[in-house]
């Protein structure tokens, strides 16, 4: 199951059952089941006192996921904190759609929860590339 919350901020994610069914298609074509994935969205500052509180990193991000799942699950359950101030901003910046830059954090969030990390230029590269495969996937599904 996947759910869709807000936090400190009013947002509707874009074709929700289309965005879910999505999720559950790149668990699945990972080897996974989503069996609990909560996106909660939110602010800029709230996502800040995640990270100072859990992570103790003093500065603004757009994710942070926390890994519910059982060791040596193949179920996926997870909480993603996604701030929207983030994913505006970083969509302005790289000059894409805001579409297109959720749905990248979106599937970003899945892939760390799938194992993926993004700790050095090598592994950010390795999990840019299987977002890239997979917001295609997205589009070519909504297009069809």
């Amino acid at each position: 199951m996947i759910a869709f919350f807000e936090e400190d901020i009013a947002f509707k994610v874009p074709k929700p059952r289309l965005v879910k069914a999505w999720l559950k298609s790149v668990a699945t074509a990972e080897g996974f089941l989503a069996k609990q994935l909560n996106y909660i969205f939110c602010s800029d500052e709230y996502l800040l006192l995640i990270n100072q509180q859990y992570l103790s990193h003093d500065y603004y991000t757009d994710i942070i996921t926390f890994d519910n799942s059982s060791e040596e699950s193949s179920e996926l359950e997870g909480d993603i904190f996604v701030s929207i101030d983030r994913v505006t901003d970083n969509a302005k910046n790289m000059g894409v759609d805001f579409g297109a830059e959720l749905l990248r954090v979106l599937v970003h969030g899945v892939l760390h929860l799938c194992g993926y990390e993004d700790t050095t230029e090598a592994l950010k590269s390795e999990m840019r590339a299987k977002e890239d495969f997979y917001i295609k996937l997205y589009v070519s599904t909504k297009n069809s």
